[in-house]
């Protein structure tokens, strides 16, 4: 029988033994880490624990064994929840009225994105420092290669992630939980495998065989329809799919299939990339009511383009696809696009375009969130290019950077399109930036 590398994540005591010790020789510490592969694998997922609501109970020890839920409003959803919580169903996503249903004696605080992004940055220089390749994926995770970097290190990088795990919560006052692996797909799972402050590892030997024992939604992008039209066609386990050849995946679900077999069997040749091009900007806003009324939605509308043109002018970025996004009452979601001939970032034909997708939608229908996001994005000329079809947008375009002048200079408020004069707005929008995501959540 081979040796098997064990790996104390309390004192950082590195060995290897036949039958490695229940504890650690060292410091009598239970969390060791024993793999065959422990010096070998390098690629890693961090995922910190329940970010927002791991900050505020460090910042208030009275939290610290209540629930506490970080959302905004009766209208709103979850954004996160700590542990405790969850145990009584919270989730992420969850609209908020159901989560104080199941969950009454939680606390409510609403989300500080000003202070979170703050730690986010911290650990962030804290990942730099271990490799220049890093790609983040959202606030609170991030891929890491740490290839070549042992003899900088003077670690394998096991030993350096268990580090900086236990920097992270000694000096941050937060946990994270670390996966590691030979691709960024099994990385990304082992990450959940041992939350919260875990740390989990997936070989190359064993891959296929735990693959195999997995639900076949654990593959990212096979969501909640998608499953269960693999369920119907057979396909319950990774297994099932790996039994099957790969053009009869092919046969049955084209690009998706051969997709479905390569991630089956472990095969996953995406770099941990570097460099991240942001894909979409978006603004949307949930209502204190629900509307149906096609002048009421028009008006929320023509506010949240206003404020996207804003941000895509500070981005120095123009956006060819126009994308509509309402939510029903009952949670329904309803997503619409609108190609332009040109991109753009002005208010005016963000409206237009979003106008003429939100015509086709109201039909009755009491709606609680609209949103409008443009993709396609790319550095903005000066002015919008002129349109052949549209001699009128020099014109409007010119008319919309005078008010941005008078804007600036004297403060949004200073000149206010007519449609909006007097609009309280339902909620404060919530602005997006949508880089790639890599393994989604």
């Amino acid at each position: 029988m081979a040796d098997l590398h064990f790996l104390c994540r309390d004192c950082d005591r590195w060995g290897r033994r036949e039958t490695p010790p229940p504890r650690c020789p060292e410091c009598g510490s239970p969390r060791l880490l024993v793999h065959s592969e422990l010096d070998a694998l390098a690629i890693a997922h961090i995922d910190c624990d329940a970010f927002y609501a791991s900050i505020e109970k460090r910042d208030d020890p009275s939290l610290r064994d209540k629930p506490l839920i970080i959302g905004g409003g009766v209208r709103g959803v979850v954004s996160t929840c700590c542990y405790i919580a969850r145990q009584y169903g919270v989730r992420s996503a969850m609209p908020m009225f159901k989560a104080r249903e199941l969950c009454p004696q939680a606390t409510v605080i609403k989300p500080d994105m000003a202070k979170y992004v703050g730690v986010s940055r911290q650990i962030r220089a804290r990942m730099d420092a271990l490799t220049p390749s890093v790609q983040p994926l959202s606030i609170d995770e991030a891929f890491l290669d740490l290839s070549g970097t042992q003899q900088l290190h003077k670690a394998p990088p096991a030993q350096v992630l268990s580090r900086l795990s236990r920097e992270i919560e000694r000096d941050l006052g937060i946990t994270v939980s670390v996966g590691l692996s030979h691709n960024k797909f099994l990385a990304k799972i082992a990450s959940d495998l041992d939350k919260p402050r875990g740390f989990a590892l997936i070989g190359r030997a064993e891959t296929v065989g735990f693959l195999a024992r997995q639900q076949v939604d654990i593959i990212f992008g096979v969501g909640k329809v998608f499953a269960e039209k693999l369920r119907r066609d057979g396909f319950h386990t990774l297994a099932d799919i790996q039994a099957r050849p790969q053009h009869d995946l092919i046969r049955l679900y084209g690009e998706t299939g051969l997709r479905l077999s390569r991630l089956a069997l472990g095969e996953d040749a995406r770099a941990v990339e570097t460099d991240h091009e942001m894909k979409t900007v978006s603004s949307e806003s949930t209502f204190n009511a629900d509307l149906a009324d096609f002048e009421a939605l028009s008006t929320e509308l023509l506010a949240l383009c206003e404020r996207l043109s804003e941000r895509l002018k500070t981005k120095q970025l123009a956006g060819d696809t126009v994308t509509l996004k309402l939510k029903t009452a009952d949670f329904r979601l309803r997503t619409r696009a609108r190609h332009l001939m040109i991109g753009t970032q002005l208010a005016g034909t963000l409206y237009q375009a979003g106008l003429q997708l939100l015509a086709r939608e109201v039909d009755g229908t009491p709606f609680r969130l609209i949103g409008i996001g443009v993709s396609g994005l790319t550095r903005a000329e000066a002015d919008d290019p002129a349109d052949l079809l549209d001699p009128g947008i020099a014109r409007r375009a010119a008319a919309e950077r005078a008010m941005d002048r008078v804007r600036e200079r004297f403060g949004r408020e200073a000149l206010v399109r007519g449609k909006l004069y007097g609009r309280r707005p339902s909620r404060p929008p919530l602005d997006k930036d949508d880089e790639p995501k890599g393994t989604p959540r």
